[in-house]
Protein backbone atom coordinates (compact mmCIF):
# COMPACT_ATOMS: atom_id res chain seq x y z
CA UNK A 1 0.00 0.00 0.00
CA UNK A 2 1.16 3.37 -0.77
CA UNK A 3 1.97 5.96 2.00
CA UNK A 4 -0.06 8.22 0.34
CA UNK A 5 -2.98 6.19 0.69
CA UNK A 6 -3.02 6.03 4.46
CA UNK A 7 -3.33 8.96 6.61
CA UNK A 8 -0.63 9.78 9.07
CA UNK A 9 3.04 10.89 9.36
CA UNK A 10 4.80 7.99 8.92
CA UNK A 11 4.96 4.26 7.91
CA UNK A 12 5.44 3.41 11.93
CA UNK A 13 2.23 5.61 12.56
CA UNK A 14 -0.97 3.65 13.40
CA UNK A 15 -3.59 4.66 10.73
CA UNK A 16 -6.66 3.77 8.59
CA UNK A 17 -6.83 3.45 5.08
CA UNK A 18 -7.59 6.97 3.58
CA UNK A 19 -10.23 5.42 0.75
CA UNK A 20 -11.58 2.95 2.86
CA UNK A 21 -12.46 5.41 5.56
CA UNK A 22 -14.01 8.42 3.17
CA UNK A 23 -15.74 5.88 1.94
CA UNK A 24 -17.39 4.74 5.38
CA UNK A 25 -17.93 8.59 6.02
CA UNK A 26 -19.35 9.23 2.90
CA UNK A 27 -22.41 6.21 3.00
CA UNK A 28 -23.19 7.87 6.84
CA UNK A 29 -23.74 11.47 5.48
CA UNK A 30 -27.20 11.86 3.02
CA UNK A 31 -26.27 12.42 -0.74
CA UNK A 32 -26.21 16.44 -0.87
CA UNK A 33 -23.80 16.64 2.11
CA UNK A 34 -19.96 17.15 1.06
CA UNK A 35 -17.45 16.84 3.14
CA UNK A 36 -13.98 18.84 3.07
CA UNK A 37 -10.95 16.87 2.46
CA UNK A 38 -9.11 18.38 5.90
CA UNK A 39 -12.43 17.54 7.60
CA UNK A 40 -11.88 13.92 6.35
CA UNK A 41 -8.29 13.66 7.33
CA UNK A 42 -10.09 14.48 10.50
CA UNK A 43 -12.49 12.19 11.30
CA UNK A 44 -10.23 9.95 9.87
CA UNK A 45 -7.39 11.16 12.83
CA UNK A 46 -10.19 11.19 15.30
CA UNK A 47 -11.00 7.40 14.32
CA UNK A 48 -7.28 6.24 15.19
CA UNK A 49 -7.08 7.59 17.98
CA UNK A 50 -10.62 6.33 19.68
CA UNK A 51 -9.10 2.62 18.24
CA UNK A 52 -5.78 3.90 19.97
CA UNK A 53 -7.60 4.38 23.19
CA UNK A 54 -10.36 1.52 23.66
CA UNK A 55 -6.55 -0.89 22.26
CA UNK A 56 -4.51 0.85 25.38
CA UNK A 57 -7.77 0.24 28.03
CA UNK A 58 -8.26 -3.06 26.60
CA UNK A 59 -4.85 -4.07 27.10
CA UNK A 60 -4.90 -2.48 30.81
CA UNK A 61 -7.92 -4.47 31.34
CA UNK A 62 -6.71 -7.65 29.88
CA UNK A 63 -3.06 -7.36 32.01
CA UNK A 64 -5.50 -7.05 35.14
CA UNK A 65 -7.02 -10.12 34.72
CA UNK A 66 -3.55 -11.86 33.86
CA UNK A 67 -4.09 -12.86 30.57
CA UNK A 68 -1.93 -12.31 27.72
CA UNK A 69 -4.17 -12.28 24.85
CA UNK A 70 -7.04 -9.44 24.31
CA UNK A 71 -10.14 -10.96 24.21
CA UNK A 72 -13.32 -9.69 22.86
CA UNK A 73 -14.99 -8.86 26.63
CA UNK A 74 -11.77 -6.71 27.42
CA UNK A 75 -12.87 -4.83 24.60
CA UNK A 76 -16.24 -4.34 26.10
CA UNK A 77 -14.95 -3.81 29.36
CA UNK A 78 -12.74 -0.95 28.04
CA UNK A 79 -15.55 0.71 26.51
CA UNK A 80 -17.52 0.64 29.67
CA UNK A 81 -14.75 1.79 31.73
CA UNK A 82 -14.19 4.56 29.10
CA UNK A 83 -17.77 5.73 29.19
CA UNK A 84 -19.38 4.08 26.21
CA UNK A 85 -21.22 1.68 28.28
CA UNK A 86 -24.37 2.34 26.20
CA UNK A 87 -22.61 1.49 23.16
CA UNK A 88 -21.58 -2.04 24.43
CA UNK A 89 -25.37 -3.54 23.28
CA UNK A 90 -24.85 -2.93 20.32
CA UNK A 91 -20.60 -3.30 19.22
CA UNK A 92 -22.02 -7.16 21.01
CA UNK A 93 -24.38 -7.42 18.02
CA UNK A 94 -22.25 -6.38 15.61
CA UNK A 95 -19.77 -9.03 17.11
CA UNK A 96 -21.97 -11.64 17.10
CA UNK A 97 -22.74 -10.63 13.40
CA UNK A 98 -19.07 -10.73 12.69
CA UNK A 99 -18.58 -13.91 13.95
CA UNK A 100 -21.68 -15.66 11.99
CA UNK A 101 -20.15 -13.80 8.98
CA UNK A 102 -17.05 -15.16 8.98
CA UNK A 103 -18.03 -18.57 10.10
CA UNK A 104 -19.87 -18.73 7.27
CA UNK A 105 -17.00 -17.43 4.94
CA UNK A 106 -14.09 -19.90 6.39
CA UNK A 107 -17.32 -22.60 5.93
CA UNK A 108 -17.21 -21.82 2.14
CA UNK A 109 -13.74 -21.70 1.56
CA UNK A 110 -12.82 -25.16 2.86
CA UNK A 111 -15.62 -26.93 0.77
CA UNK A 112 -14.13 -27.90 -2.96
CA UNK A 113 -16.74 -29.40 -4.67
CA UNK A 114 -18.22 -31.03 -1.08
CA UNK A 115 -14.44 -32.56 -0.43
CA UNK A 116 -12.08 -31.10 1.64
CA UNK A 117 -8.44 -31.82 -0.20
CA UNK A 118 -5.95 -34.56 1.22
CA UNK A 119 -2.67 -32.80 2.09
CA UNK A 120 -0.85 -34.09 -1.06
CA UNK A 121 -3.62 -32.39 -2.99
CA UNK A 122 -3.12 -29.62 -1.41
CA UNK A 123 0.48 -29.27 -1.79
CA UNK A 124 0.35 -29.87 -5.31
CA UNK A 125 -2.21 -27.31 -5.84
CA UNK A 126 -0.07 -24.82 -3.72
CA UNK A 127 2.85 -25.61 -5.58
CA UNK A 128 1.02 -24.92 -8.92
CA UNK A 129 0.07 -21.57 -7.77
CA UNK A 130 3.62 -20.54 -6.99
CA UNK A 131 4.25 -22.35 -10.09
CA UNK A 132 1.67 -20.22 -12.01
CA UNK A 133 2.47 -16.86 -10.06
CA UNK A 134 6.48 -17.07 -11.33
CA UNK A 135 5.35 -17.63 -14.81
CA UNK A 136 2.96 -14.30 -14.35
CA UNK A 137 6.06 -12.10 -12.77
CA UNK A 138 8.47 -13.47 -15.74
CA UNK A 139 5.82 -12.50 -18.17
CA UNK A 140 5.76 -15.81 -19.05
CA UNK A 141 2.22 -17.39 -20.25
CA UNK A 142 0.88 -19.34 -17.24
CA UNK A 143 0.74 -23.51 -18.24
CA UNK A 144 -2.83 -24.74 -18.24
CA UNK A 145 -4.70 -26.07 -15.35
CA UNK A 146 -4.14 -29.71 -15.04
CA UNK A 147 -7.27 -31.74 -15.47
CA UNK A 148 -9.63 -33.15 -12.36
CA UNK A 149 -8.67 -36.43 -12.59
CA UNK A 150 -4.95 -36.32 -11.82
CA UNK A 151 -3.26 -39.76 -11.26
CA UNK A 152 -2.43 -39.89 -7.55
CA UNK A 153 1.33 -38.91 -6.56
CA UNK A 154 2.09 -42.06 -5.79
CA UNK A 155 1.83 -43.44 -9.45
Amino acid sequence: MEPMDIVGKTKEDASLPKATMTKIIKEMLPPDVRVARDTQDLLIECCVEFINLISSESNEVCSREDKRTIAPEHVLKALEVLGFGEYIEEVYAAYEQHKLETVDTVRAGKCTNGAEMTEEEALAEQQRMFAEARARMNGVAAAPKPPEAEPSLNS
